[in-house]
């Protein structure tokens, strides 16, 4: 079964905001966007708007839709919604207790993130080189 989840670049002044999966999850102890699945008959933009809010305490103003990348782990198939939000209100924090930083671009591939969120971390080190 397929598990669709939705996950946004959060992003500020040339850095994105990211949060360490606890060990207890699936992946854990490697660094993802926020976000989280979407519910039965929920989009994936939505899906982004309250996981967002749940997670780390931010309301979304504006987020683009960048892709969709289908996975399969082994052990658990996920399609990944991505998206970039550029506007939001309130101040990113770990609502869950996570742990969190905000990380300068150019310097997002040196963090260890899953396998299906290689894709978007390049897509995103690109788009730094295309501000330069």
């Amino acid at each position: 079964m397929m598990i669709h989840v939705a996950a946004g670049a959060i992003i500020r002044d040339g850095s994105i905001f990211i949060a360490l999966r606890s060990s207890e999850k699936h992946q854990g102890g490697l660094w993802e966007f926020p976000g989280g699945k979407c519910e039965m008959y929920e989009l994936p933009d939505a899906a982004l708007i309250r996981e967002l809010k749940e997670e780390v305490g931010i309301d979304v103003i504006s987020l683009q839709s960048v892709f969709s990348v289908d996975h399969d782990y082994g052990d658990k198939k996920v399609c990944l919604h991505f998206f970039v939000v550029d506007q939001f209100s309130g101040e990113p924090h770990g609502a869950e207790g996570q742990k969190v930083q905000w990380v300068s671009i150019k310097k997002l591939i040196n963090y260890s993130f899953p396998k299906a969120n290689e894709g978007f971390v390049a897509f995103l080190s690109g788009l730094y080189d295309l501000k330069e």
